[in-house]
């Protein structure tokens, strides 16, 4: 018995909360400040004169323009080769093929141990510059990948 009154108050009480909120919310509105006044449509030095009724002289505020892709959306769009706005498997992984066939030496399209270790192997050797079989921080600094280059600006 005191389970169901303790619970029915409260549940009278939440209700109450949420329709004080709600009410102080739409007088909150209520009072909002008035949109910002648009773009003069009127010429210079006429900005108080009455407007005809088939509009001379008056004009619109600017049209809008295209925004910009965002990063994800260029990123998508590279992937999405047939622009079906999805992204199959085959274009998942097409970008990875060039590397991958570069490593695939005996080109069945299989990559075994032995061509990753040469392929690594050889990238070690191509950055110990002394021959010593270690690297050193320089040493190690140029088997930083190449950052891609930046496309020159479209001015």
């Amino acid at each position: 018995m005191n389970r169901t009154l303790v619970g029915a108050i409260s549940a009278l009480l939440l209700a109450a909360a949420g329709l004080f909120w709600w009410q102080g919310r739409a007088a909150t509105e209520a009072d909002a400040p008035p949109p910002p006044v648009p773009v003069e449509t009127a010429p210079l030095g006429e900005a108080d004169a009455i407007p005809t009724e088939n509009g001379d002289g008056l004009m619109g505020g600017a049209l809008p323009e295209a925004d910009e892709a965002t990063r994800e959306e260029k990123r998508f769009n590279r992937l999405d080769r047939n622009r079906d706005n999805l992204i199959n498997r085959n274009e998942a992984l097409a970008p990875r093929v060039a590397a991958f066939r570069k490593l695939d030496t005996d080109h069945n399209n299989l990559l075994s141990f032995e061509e990753w270790a040469v392929a690594t192997s050889n990238r070690f050797k191509g950055a110990d510059a002394n021959g010593d079989g270690q690297l050193t921080r320089p040493e190690f600094a140029t088997t930083k990948p190449k950052a891609a280059k930046k496309p020159a600006c479209r001015c």
